[in-house]
């Protein structure tokens, strides 16, 4: 299946999707497509957000999605690259049988699954702004992340393979 079927399937059955990608086989190509496109769909999230920042506060807009390029596309990715890397040490502590790709997949996938309410959450954020919606959007975006990447660590860590 393609990634634009694969992500709402995720919200049907997180574990199912997760299963069939790991029966893919490892591919660190596969993993690094979807960590930099969910890199990319937060940073194009960002630009409503510097958008308003720029227009409310006077400062010049291509320095501040600049900025924002720099932090998601190029140094987001090594933190979640060292994210991934402590949730395997954890998963493996736990009792945990796999593989540091597993925890790749799992953490990489989740981000690009709940994209789709990062951008929900942009809108919110550049065109209503700090408001008791945007701290829903942005609590339902934390919450599926997570059940995304717990669930895709159960999958890859402890179900019978």
């Amino acid at each position: 299946m393609s990634v634009t079927t694969d992500i709402p399937a995720t919200y049907k059955g997180p574990r199912k999707v997760f299963a069939r990608l790991l029966s893919m086989g490892a591919r660190e190509d596969r993993l690094l497509i979807f960590l930099i496109s969910g890199c990319v769909l937060v940073f194009v999230s960002q630009m409503p957000v510097r958008a308003r920042e720029a227009h409310l506060t006077g400062q010049e807009l291509n320095m501040l999605l600049g900025s924002s390029l720099l932090a998601w596309v190029f140094i987001a990715p090594l933190v979640l690259y060292v994210l991934a890397l402590i949730a395997h040490w954890v998963a493996r502590a736990a009792g945990g049988k796999g593989d540091a790709y597993r925890a790749r997949l799992a953490l990489f996938w989740a981000f690009l699954a709940a994209s789709p309410l990062m951008l929900l959450n942009g809108l919110v954020a550049g065109f209503i702004g700090a408001s008791t919606a945007l701290n829903l959007v942005g609590a339902l975006w934390l919450a599926a992340f997570l059940w995304f990447w717990v669930s895709g660590m159960i999958q890859g860590y402890w179900a019978k393979q």
